[in-house]
């Protein structure tokens, strides 16, 4: 399978930063600048995605960013993490943070400044993973319920959705699997202070929770569907039923309204 577009007519990756020690050719990298950036900082996360979006399953990257790093922002090497980037070195050069990394099979966060809405789910198939985008099974309603919903204009196609949609994407657990099941507690758990810790950072209007387990695992056992009583990360959180087409007993109509109630949480001014 060809691997997806750097997505909806971005720009490719900036050209390689120097070769690992004892590395002969220069690597895919991003030398971020967030002068160059609309959303400053903010920015970092949907420049990661595209550049794990342009590089093959296996492939070494860089990622180097100046001074001033937000102290508010997650650590950069989590940040590189949630673009589905093995982590494999970090340190300092020349004023800079450098991380140096490997593509993983699994998606990256789309995510960035100005979200209306952060959609999390419990964690990548593999069907997505190869797809470039979440929900990617032939059998799953999530993109159909989106966009009856109203709520996303631009399906499948996760950077134009947030760019034209302010909708972002993220999961619980980056580790892509054919299914969810083989999924553990102590993963959700991680996944959902690594969530937190974006949410607080990017302040999203509402964050929307696809799937029961992994928020009963991390969150609230006794959790039923619909708007949670506490906040997450600041957010309002919104808990909806599996889109996946083993959960027949949830109609099409029932998961567009889960959405339209969750987007009206959201808070206009975040």
């Amino acid at each position: 399978m060809p691997r997806p577009d750097p997505v909806d007519g971005a720009p490719p990756a900036p050209p390689g930063l120097p070769a690992a020690p004892g590395g002969p050719v220069p690597v895919p990298g991003l030398d971020f600048d967030p002068r160059a950036e609309p959303g400053g900082w903010a920015g970092l996360p949907t420049a990661l995605a595209r550049l794990s979006l342009d590089v093959p399953v296996g492939a070494a990257v860089a990622c180097s960013v100046p001074g001033g790093y937000p102290a508010a922002a997650p650590p950069l090497a989590e940040l590189v993490a949630g673009a589905g980037l093995a982590v494999e070195r970090a340190g300092r050069a020349g004023g800079q943070q450098v991380v140096g990394a490997r593509r993983q099979r699994t998606l990256p966060d789309f995510v960035g400044p100005g979200m209306r809405m952060l959609v999390c789910g419990l964690n990548p198939s593999l069907i997505a993973a190869d797809a470039g985008f979440g929900y990617a099974g032939p059998t799953n309603r999530f993109w159909t319920a989106a966009v009856a919903s109203g709520v996303v204009t631009v399906p499948r196609r996760p950077l134009a959705g947030l760019a034209v949609d302010l909708f972002g994407m993220t999961d619980l657990v980056k580790r892509a699997t054919p299914n969810a099941d083989g999924l553990v507690p102590e993963e959700y758990r991680a996944g959902a202070d690594r969530v937190r810790r974006l949410v607080e950072w990017l302040r999203p209007g509402v964050v929307l929770f696809v799937g029961l387990a992994g928020w009963r695992a991390a969150v609230d056992r006794r959790a039923i569907a619909g708007p949670q009583p506490a906040p997450f990360g600041g957010a309002p959180a919104y808990v909806m039923p599996s889109t996946s087409g083993r959960n027949a007993r949830t109609t099409p109509a029932e998961l567009a309204d889960h959405f339209r109630r969750a987007f009206a949480l959201a808070e206009p001014d975040r």
